[in-house]
């Protein structure tokens, strides 16, 4: 097993778009629910911003343990839970606010120990909840039709296939242990960055980690368990960082607003059921100028919200909302 990652003694986490969302779901009040708590910035900035209590949710224990130390001063305001945010009805119903801050945290890319980063050398693992396969399972012993499968749909890799058989003809010599391994095997099968560029790594690396962590499955299943959780008048707010998880979350809220789907003139009207949001706005929040100075992470960041109604939770069909499907998912 390996070691437990330690906690950095200070905290390097700078919340994205906590301003703009504060502002667009203000006055805070009541119970909410933090789904994913991480270093607890968005926590911290609810409590502060008048939220009765909140409960803050995290797979990665270290996000916990972390929260076990800055939490104390809020006393019994701050429930902490371990566990899915696709889980959160399960700790809470009727709740006032849902904010959930997806992707990879940089308190986690800053852990060499953990294998989200590319940029320095550790145990190729990026688990969130450091329980079940690593990425260097997923890397390994993944048939490489299906791995060329992952680099390209959840990754967006164009050169998916030429990576996937480097990674094929790599492993067949040694097992890939590392990041900086895979990292140097990524780099050799495309051009070299040029500056301001991403790393060639960067796609893959996104691709592997979401495989690791199904978080697309957790996206569309959270969102779900939001909307259940959710009371009347209750409000989501979801921060994304890549144009997968905002093509979904856009298209769950559209749906779930009433939006999409018109049919043609000619065809018998369809009734469509109540609409269980209402939109904030039709487009996407991003950092101003201040905050891209403050924080260049936030440079991709989008923030949608929306506000609960009165209707019964729907269903999602995963291929309608946006989601990425490999062959065995369809």
């Amino acid at each position: 097993m390996a070691a437990a990652a330690k906690a950095p003694e200070t905290d390097p986490h700078i919340p994205v778009l906590l301003r703009p969302l504060l502002q667009a779901v203000a006055p805070v009040a009541g119970v909410w629910i933090d789904g994913t708590l991480g270093a607890g910035g968005y926590t911290r900035g609810l409590l502060e911003a008048g939220a009765e209590r909140v409960i803050g949710i995290d797979r990665d224990p270290l996000a916990l343990q972390m929260a076990q130390e800055w939490g104390a001063g809020y006393g019994d305001r701050l429930t902490l839970v371990r566990d899915t945010f696709s889980n959160m009805d399960d700790h809470a119903e009727g709740v006032d606010g849902v904010v959930l801050d997806l992707g990879v945290s940089s308190m986690q890319l800053d852990q060499a120990e953990r294998g989200f980063s590319f940029m320095k050398d550790g145990p190729l693992d990026m688990r969130m909840s450091q329980e079940g396969p690593t990425a260097a399972d997923l890397v390994n012993d993944t048939p490489e039709a299906e791995l060329a499968d992952i680099l390209f749909l959840y990754g967006e890799e164009r050169a998916s296939r030429r990576i996937a058989k480097a990674i094929g003809r790599a492993r067949n010599e040694a097992r890939i242990e590392t990041t900086l391994q895979l990292a140097d095997i990524i780099e050799k099968c495309l051009p070299r960055a040029k500056p301001g560029q991403a790393h060639p790594a960067t796609r893959s690396f996104q691709a592997i980690r979401i495989a690791v962590n199904d978080e697309y499955g957790e996206l569309l299943a959270g969102l779900e368990a939001a909307e259940r959780a959710l009371r009347p008048g209750g409000q989501l707010a979801v921060v994304t960082f890549h144009s997968i998880e905002d093509r979904m979350v856009k298209r769950f809220l559209t749906a779930r607003s009433g939006g999409g789907g018109g049919g043609s003139r000619h065809a018998p009207q369809i009734e469509k059921p109540d609409p269980q949001f209402t939109l904030k706005s039709k487009k996407a929040i991003g950092p101003d100028a201040e905050e891209l100075a403050e924080n260049p992470r936030a440079r991709s960041a989008k923030l949608r919200v929306a506000t609960r109604t009165s209707a019964a939770p729907g269903t999602s069909d995963r291929k309608a909302m946006g989601m990425p499907l490999l062959k065995g998912d369809r």
